[in-house]
């Protein structure tokens, strides 16, 4: 017997959102220099959430200059004070943490159970994490006296707004640097909301600024010769223009791009567990994840066990509203996006790979794309291949285990994998040859905040997340 379940929407009632934001530069709001705007929508209904200034090279400028202004006093102070104020940040982080993902999830698309559940815990968890680290900078492994670079600017995504976020800042603060930060255009409210948890704070002004704006704000920030470090988080098309920017410069640079992690299920797997991590590992924020599990290298001799077992769960998923507390599945963060993986599954199917859709009903506005799996794969088809950053998973199979490595390896990216088996053995002698970043074993996207994160070849370089994360922000 199947029980329906009842509507339990989260009040949106709990944030306030403004008519309109300015930047956030040196402490203070402020409109643009040439006064332009753009507006932020809700995904899943294309509702107008606000209006938001658009930085210019102008902003560019003025930001820089308060970062570096700030920088002398910020850097001088001990590592202990350093954190107090991540402490403090990390605090009122949880104090308004239902606020934010209620922001978060109007504004990106994404089920308020995993706004609530897991980003805003992971962000609290980072700025806790990293001001532990701030007066033991000494002891971590990068010589006696490690000094911060200077004035970081950060470029972050649109699919984990506020996580991405705490993984730049938390660490950039800790180790006495300064940031300028630009979100991405279609989620830029959560990172004006952190702009108040700053003041809130006490930050010094200039410590932290945030640039809403759209790609020439991105470029003209790394570009800006007074920057001392550049983060990004980002399509790798756009990781490569930041490198040939930042060539020949002394910038130091970290780049998280895109992925195409292989999840590999043997035959002795435990089928209902895997299936939870398969699951999880493409469906989770509508697969919008770079270290998506959307390979899913199945077994020969358990395939068809699995694919059944893989559709019987999907169809159980709940697609709709985000702010619905029993959603599984939130809306594609823009029409943009959509459009591309439309596009990438009708190519699929017109290659002749066969296309399975979960039943489920999409809301007539807002962006919307139902869960699918497509089977009968090769690593010549495109599915295989590029990233689609949606939910569609393409299931490819294997003989052995040499044969799941090879085809786990044979990627232009190198962020994550994940191996289902019943024998440890089996797990260490996979993840050795496994070229990513990241290798779950029996789980899938698992985070925190002590554990470095980051990819291999097209995937980009450098680590974020634990001690490895401070590396990037200290002159060492």
């Amino acid at each position: 017997m199947t029980f329906e379940y009842a509507p339990a929407p989260e009040s949106r009632s709990v944030v306030d959102i403004a008519p309109s934001y300015g930047l956030f530069i040196d402490g203070e709001f402020t409109d643009a220099a040439d006064g332009r705007v753009f507006k932020t929508v809700s995904p899943s209904t294309e509702e107008v959430l606000s209006e938001v200034a658009r930085a210019g090279e102008a902003d560019v400028d003025r930001a820089v200059a308060a970062a570096r202004r700030a920088f002398a006093s910020w850097s001088a102070l001990p590592g202990s004070e350093r954190a107090k104020y991540l402490f403090r940040i990390a605090r009122i982080v949880q104090e308004r943490s239902r606020e934010l993902a209620v922001l978060e999830t109007l504004d990106n698309g994404k089920p308020i159970k995993e706004t609530r559940d897991t980003d805003l815990p992971l962000v609290a968890a980072h700025f806790f994490y990293y001001a532990g680290w701030a007066d033991k900078l000494e002891h971590a492994g990068f010589g006696s006296s490690p000094k911060p670079l200077g004035v970081a600017a950060q470029v972050i995504p649109w699919n984990f707004p506020l996580l991405m976020l705490a993984w730049k800042i938390a660490p950039a603060l800790a180790t006495g640097n300064t940031v300028v930060l630009k979100p991405a255009e279609t989620t830029p409210l959560s990172a004006l909301f952190f702009a108040d948890v700053c003041r809130q704070a006490g930050l010094p002004k200039g410590v932290v600024n945030i640039l809403p704006g759209y790609g020439e704000t991105g470029a003209a920030l790394v570009a800006h010769p007074d920057v001392n470090k550049v983060a990004f988080t980002g399509s790798t098309g756009v990781g490569k223009e930041i490198a040939r920017t930042v060539a020949g410069t002394r910038k130091k640079l970290t780049l998280e791009l895109g992925g195409k992690g292989a999840n590999i299920v043997f035959d002795d797997a435990p089928v209902d567990q895997a299936v939870e991590g398969i699951v999880s590992g493409i469906f989770f924020n509508q697969g919008q994840v770079c270290c998506a599990g959307s390979r899913l290298l199945v077994q020969e001799s358990v395939h068809d066990e699995v694919l059944d077992a893989l559709k019987r769960r999907i169809s159980t998923l709940r697609l709709g509203d985000p702010l619905d507390k029993n959603t599984d599945i939130g809306a594609i963060n823009s029409a943009e996006q959509l459009a591309r993986i439309t596009s990438l599954a009708d190519q699929g199917e017109a290659e002749g790979a066969e296309r399975w859709t979960a039943p489920c009903e999409l809301p007539s506005s807002g962006y919307w794309f139902a869960p699918t799996v497509f089977s009968g794969v090769t690593q010549a088809h495109t599915v295989a291949r590029d990233e689609i950053f949606g939910p569609v998973l393409s299931v490819l199979t294997f003989r052995t285990p040499d044969e799941a490595v090879a085809k786990a390896n044979n990627t232009a990216y190198g962020l994550s994998a994940g191996i289902w088996t019943d024998k440890g053995s089996r797990i260490l002698a996979v993840a050795n040859k496994l070229r990513a970043g990241v290798v779950w074993s029996n789980t899938f996207n698992k985070f925190d905040p002590t554990s470095p994160f980051g990819g291999y070849k097209e995937s980009g370089y450098g680590r974020e997340g634990g001690r490895h994360g401070l590396e990037a922000y200290l002159d060492v």
